[in-house]
């Protein structure tokens, strides 16, 4: 049996020399990266094989507890040495990842037109058009010069990039969908010309000008003529009130009406009088929805609106949505009276809250490139990633563009539009912002920390949220309330801005709609009035 300091000696050895050639290992090279990993490799396989060399004796426990020391250094060897191959591998991979998806997103800012290119392809296209269409020429060229002077056109919210569709638009008037602008506007003034924020440097002073707090108006410049109803499923009223309202619309305004294919098995159910009502039949044509809808109606609360949005993957109609729900942030018209509020708003113009809505995708680990990443979900209210049902922490890595922000650990985070403010957000401690305003809610759901607070951040950033690899549990991520995915280790998901606003109708104008949809619907503020009788100051 060996002695102590025999064993000692043969220990010492064999970590000076692991590969046992007599010679002592020299110090890694700084060019190599993967050194460190195969020295600490190797001083754990030279304490393994001197485990397996050495002949332990029961008889001394000072020697079997120096070999269990001896397991427990190899064991965290190899362990460091895993630990940092993999590090370095996995911040290789989300540099890769991270540059992929910022030239993508440059992609789809290039491929966007402006006002004026859009409005110059749109008169080429009416140059190229035969003799025999010269009236309806004339009416375009009308439409083009009026378009876009004092406001926005309809070609910036619904074009899609597809000209040949609008060409043939153009050429098929029945078929054409009706052209609106939208301009700003304030009570009292005559123009609706838009005073637009000016920032002016003369003789060394910086001086904002006085910021314009007009409201968006939508004025139509041709008639309306398809209208597209959704409505709240299982409600024998709404079911009652919708087959009223298209009814109405189609024997007093002469309106084309689509629905979905539920609400027309509904309406067919009860009557055969209703079969001049559209529907679609697959994907493809919700998918083109955009291009012949001219008007969205609502029948619901502030859930028919989600789904409504969730319809169009790109350009969205206005929606005019009517209160049928139980609290209507989104939906400031009354039913009884949907006759006059819908001949108001046929004939404009009409006041809109243009509503942001985030792009997000999914990107899992797995995907070998840029082909395998999943299709981009939009929101109009949030996403959540959270804990789901693991006991453990939701552990999130977050980044804003480049930079670090933090790591949530807690039940999860909720990435929210401002329209989104007064709903989930609201109930993790967020603030209530107005929905004209841009940005993106940064709300924790109760993080293990007291300095967490919330955070709006300015809406142009992109926001990046990573399980790390090290987490004990996977997250799952909600869009809107529902297509619930689930986000293993290395998985992320990355948030934007999306490029097309869902245009809602307002009752009075955005900001009044806003305010009194707090103080009904939540009760903002409210308290009893402090008695006029009691101390008063001198």
């Amino acid at each position: 049996m060996h002695s102590k300091t025999e064993y000692a000696l043969l220990m010492h050895s064999q970590l000076e020399d692991p590969l046992g050639n007599g010679e002592a290992s020299l110090p890694c090279s700084p060019d190599n990266k993967f050194s460190d990993s195969l020295t600490l490799f190797h001083s754990e396989k030279a304490v393994q094989e001197l485990l397996q060399q050495t002949p332990i004796q029961h008889t001394d426990d000072h020697l079997i507890e120096f070999s269990e020391a001896l397991r427990t250094v190899a064991k965290a060897l190899k362990q460091a040495a895993e630990g940092k191959a993999f590090a370095q591998a996995e911040a290789a991979e989300w540099k890769r990842r991270f540059e992929l998806e910022r030239a993508q997103n440059q992609q789809l800012e290039h491929k966007g037109k402006s006002p004026g290119e859009c409005n110059g392809d749109i008169n080429a296209q009416q140059m190229e058009n035969s003799t025999n269409q010269t009236m309806l020429r004339n009416e375009a060229n009308e439409q083009s010069e009026n378009c876009c002077t004092n406001g926005l056109c309809s070609h910036e919210i619904l074009h899609d990039g597809e000209t040949d569709s609008h060409a043939k638009a153009v050429q098929n008037k029945m078929m054409r969908k009706a052209s609106f602008k939208l301009s700003w506007w304030c009570k009292g003034d005559i123009s609706d010309q838009h005073k637009h924020d000016i920032v002016s440097f003369e003789r060394g002073n910086i001086t904002a000008a006085g910021r314009s707090s007009k409201q968006i108006s939508l004025k139509w410049e041709s008639n309306p003529q398809t209208v597209l109803v959704m409505t709240k499923p299982n409600s024998t009223s709404v079911q009652i009130l919708c087959a009223d309202m298209i009814r109405w619309m189609k024997e007093h305004k002469k309106l084309n009406i689509y629905v979905e294919p539920r609400v027309m098995g509904e309406l067919l159910s009860e009557s055969s009088y209703f079969n001049f009502v559209q529907t679609w039949k697959d994907e493809k044509e919700i998918l083109s929805l955009h291009t012949k809808v001219d008007l969205v109606v609502t029948l619901g609360g502030d859930g028919t609106v989600l789904w409504a949005a969730s319809m169009f993957k790109g350009p969205v109609p206005p929606i005019v949505s009517f209160s049928l729900g139980s609290l209507g942030f989104m939906t400031p018209f009354h039913s009884e009276q949907y006759r006059d509020c819908l001949d108001s708003i046929l004939k404009g113009p009409i006041s809109i809250t243009l509503r942001h809505r985030m792009q997000c995708h999914v990107i899992r680990d797995a995907a070998k490139n840029e082909y395998e990443t999943e299709e981009p979900i939009l929101v109009l209210n949030e996403v959540t990633i959270d804990r789901g049902i693991s006991s453990f922490l939701a552990n999130l890595e977050c980044y804003c563009d480049n930079s670090f922000v933090t790591r949530v650990q807690g039940d999860g985070l909720i990435l929210s539009t401002t329209s989104g403010s007064t709903a989930y957000s609201l109930g993790a401690g967020g603030s209530m912002v107005h929905p004209q305003v841009p940005g993106i809610l940064f709300t924790p759901i109760c993080p293990h920390s007291l300095s967490f607070r919330p955070l709006i951040l300015p809406e142009h950033v992109t926001i990046r949220v990573q399980v790390p690899f090290n987490s004990r549990s996977p997250a799952w991520a909600s869009f809107d309330g529902k297509d619930r995915k689930q986000l293993a280790a290395g998985d992320a998901l990355v948030c934007s801005m999306a490029p097309w606003p869902v245009p809602t109708a307002c009752q009075i104008d955005s900001t009044n709609d806003f305010l009194r949809s707090i103080q009904d619907g939540l009760h903002w503020n409210l308290r009893k009035t402090q008695s006029v009788e009691g101390p008063r100051d001198l």
